[in-house]
């Protein structure tokens, strides 16, 4: 059987890892301190209440509603901060790899090109493209140039050396799709449970002022049940955007890699079959 040749592969420009990775480390910490003072002193607000009184007034308004939501409240926003923040931010990385066109439409175009033997327009069409689609593909039409120059390799081996490539060069490109959703992934659970954990303190405090003696503060139970109902509203909100987030890059970027193994597929038949004549 035969084996590709051991060369270096072309290099694939790519987003650094680690400056994701220290947008992520700033990121977190940022979101929470910004929620507890949107808690403290946006939510918190005296205007929000009646007579100013933050402890025993009633809130005005929805923000006051939401500030009777209790301690766990800042916790659920810096969430919701998360998801807005690193679904920005995972929008404009996967915008810039899909590059300047449709993808599809380039595909359609370098699948055209290939077919017809025209690999020096079909470079021409990844520097016009750009984005990760193109920097892979750019990447195999390298390689095949070289070895349609190497006279000292078989059929076989050429054609193993390519797929080899665009291999490796999607597997540059993909991690940096990827990378940053699996913290949107999480803030699904998190989102979740963060909201019964409040639903439950809420509750406590409802059943505890049930069981004290006399009659029960109707005033302290209303607010423990808010307090409840407030949690389990933020928290399912958090937990249902980011589900929906999370299934929109990932569908992005499947389409993304769709498009490369399809075009990767399409450069290593046309070196096969344009060679398998000669």
């Amino acid at each position: 059987m035969a084996t590709a040749p051991t060369k270096p592969s072309t290099p694939v420009k790519k987003e650094s890892s680690s400056a994701s990775g220290m947008f992520a480390v700033l990121t977190i910490p940022i979101c929470i301190i910004v929620g507890v003072l949107i808690f403290l002193f946006i939510l918190g607000s005296p205007s929000h209440y009646e007579g100013g009184n933050v402890e025993t007034g009633h809130p005005t308004d929805v923000f006051g509603i939401v500030h009777r939501g209790g301690p766990i409240v800042p916790v659920i926003m810096s969430f919701v901060l998360m998801v807005i923040v690193f679904s920005i931010e995972r929008a404009i990385v996967i915008g810039k790899a899909s590059g300047s066109g449709n993808v599809d439409s380039f595909v359609r175009k370098i699948t055209s090109l290939l077919n017809a033997g025209n690999i020096d327009a079909a470079n021409a069409e990844c520097d016009k493209q750009k984005g990760s689609v193109a920097n892979v593909i750019k990447s195999g039409l390298k390689k095949y140039r070289e070895m349609e120059a190497d006279a000292t390799l078989t059929i076989d081996q050429k054609t193993l050396a390519i797929q080899k490539d665009i291999e490796e060069a999607t597997a540059l490109e993909m991690p940096m799709l990827e990378q940053n959703l699996t913290i949107i992934a999480t803030l699904v659970s998190i989102g979740t449970l963060s909201g019964l954990l409040g639903t439950v303190v809420g509750m406590i405090g409802a059943f505890q002022t049930l069981s004290s003696n006399g009659a029960p503060d109707t005033s302290q139970l209303s607010a423990n049940i808010s307090e409840a109902l407030i949690n389990t509203a933020l928290g399912i909100t958090t937990s249902a955007s980011s589900i929906i987030l999370y299934n929109y890059f990932t569908s992005r970027i499947d389409k993304l890699t769709y498009a490369i193994d399809e075009t990767g597929f399409s450069i290593v038949q046309t070196f096969a079959a344009s060679h398998a004549r000669k």
